[in-house]
C-alpha cells in the first residue's frame, strides 16, 4: 500500500507523467493509468475522454487487494502482474516497487510481448522515483507545522 505519509512533490510527478507518456508511445498502448495501492489516480497517459479514470482506479486496485488475498491462501508472496485479455481491449497490471500500480489499456495495435517489454523498462524508471521519493526527508513537510504557534491557533478560533 502507498505509504500515507508519502508527499508528491512536482519534480517526481512531472517524472512520473514523463514515464507514462513515454510508455504510452513506446508500447503503442490506448491508455496508460498510475495507481496507488488506495485506487486514487497518480498519472495518466492518452486517456479517452469517455473513460472514467476514477472508477477505473478504484477497481483495479480492488482487483489487485483480491489477487493479493489469492496469493496469500496459495502461500505466495504477492502476484506481480496480471493480464486480462478482452475482445477489443485488453488490461496487462504490474505492481511497482510494491508501492503503485502500473496500468495499461491495450488494443489489436500492439502485441502483449511488446507491452510487457515497455512495461519492464517502465518499472525500473518508476522504481527509481518511488524509491528516492521514500528516501526524501519529510522536514520539509513538517517547517509548515512548526511556524503555528499556540497564539496562532487561538488567534485562529478565538473571538
Amino acid at each position: 500500500m502507498l505509504n500515507p505519509q508519502l508527499a508528491l512533490y512536482d519534480e517526481e510527478l512531472t517524472e512520473i507523467r514523463e514515464v507514462a507518456d513515454r510508455l504510452h508511445q513506446d508500447s503503442r498502448a490506448r491508455t496508460i493509468l498510475i495507481v496507488d495501492k488506495n485506487g486514487q489516480l497518480i498519472a495518466a497517459s492518452g486517456v479517452d475522454a469517455e473513460l472514467d479514470t476514477t472508477s477505473l482506479s478504484s477497481l483495479v486496485a480492488g482487483n489487485v487487494a483480491a489477487t493479493g488475498g489469492i496469493a496469500k491462501l496459495i502461500e505466495e508472496e504477492e502476484f506481480t502482474g496480471q493480464y486480462h485479455e478482452g475482445k477489443e481491449i485488453s488490461v496487462h497490471m504490474t505492481i511497482v516497487a510494491r508501492r503503485i500500480i502500473l496500468v495499461v489499456l491495450f488494443d489489436k495495435n500492439t502485441t502483449q510481448g511488446l507491452v510487457r517489454l515497455r512495461v519492464k523498462k517502465a518499472n525500473e524508471a518508476l522504481t527509481g522515483i518511488f524509491d528516492a521519493l521514500a528516501a526524501k526527508p519529510k522536514g520539509a513537510q513538517e517547517d509548515v507545522f512548526k511556524e503555528i504557534t499556540d497564539e496562532d491557533i487561538d488567534n485562529l478560533f478565538g473571538p
